[in-house]
């Protein structure tokens, strides 16, 4: 009998492996499919940034959400004048929630009883709270884990540009895998 069942498992596993590789030639479904790497594309310049006033913008793909603002204090990950500079995609981890950028002192649109201290991505859906100043860690909330970092370079001419995305990866894509092309799946990357 556990011989018998031993084969069917084997034989259900070969299937599966099988149905794994056969969709996984098809997945792909971006613009490039042969990009591995993610696009370096400008967000804006540093001149005309402004403290504390989010710039939202789509990247790696036409169709994901992420926040970029100059914090006006030393940030981890941060670039540009004193790593003041730091962008995050706007999914929240916990449902995918487009969440909102809330500055030191102020309060989040559907939570007017809660005042920050520091700057935070809140999301209104079910109260995750995120520290922009430290790589948007969860210090609130039911998000299991941190909104990805876009990854940012500072040019020598002050433009300010996206050039990758740090794990956890994008809500809804392949979270934690170190293959690009998972991340880069299901959409356009931008132009």
């Amino acid at each position: 009998m556990s011989v018998a069942a031993s084969a069917i498992l084997a034989v259900g596993g070969i299937a599966a492996v099988a149905k794994s590789v056969t969709e996984g030639a098809a997945v792909s479904n971006i613009s490039n499919s042969a990009s591995t790497t993610f696009p370096r594309y400008k967000i804006t310049s540093v001149s005309s940034l402004q403290v504390n006033q989010p710039i939202y913008f789509n990247y790696p793909l036409d169709d994901e959400p992420n926040i970029l603002v100059m914090l006006g204090q030393t940030a981890e990950g941060g670039v540009g004048p004193n790593n003041t500079i730091v962008a995050f995609s706007q999914l929240c981890q916990h449902f995918g929630c487009p969440y909102s950028f809330v500055a030191p002192d102020e309060s989040p649109s559907c939570n007017h009883s809660l005042k920050v201290s520091s700057a935070v991505g809140y999301c209104c859906c079910h109260g995750s709270e995120y520290d922009f100043l430290n790589s948007a860690k969860v210090i609130g909330g039911p998000a299991p884990r941190p909104v990805p970092q876009v990854v940012l370079d500072v040019d020598s001419s002050g433009n300010v540009y996206a050039v990758g995305m740090n794990p956890p990866t994008i809500f809804g894509h392949n979270t934690g895998s170190s293959d690009v092309t998972n991340d880069l799946q299901d959409g356009n990357l931008v132009g």
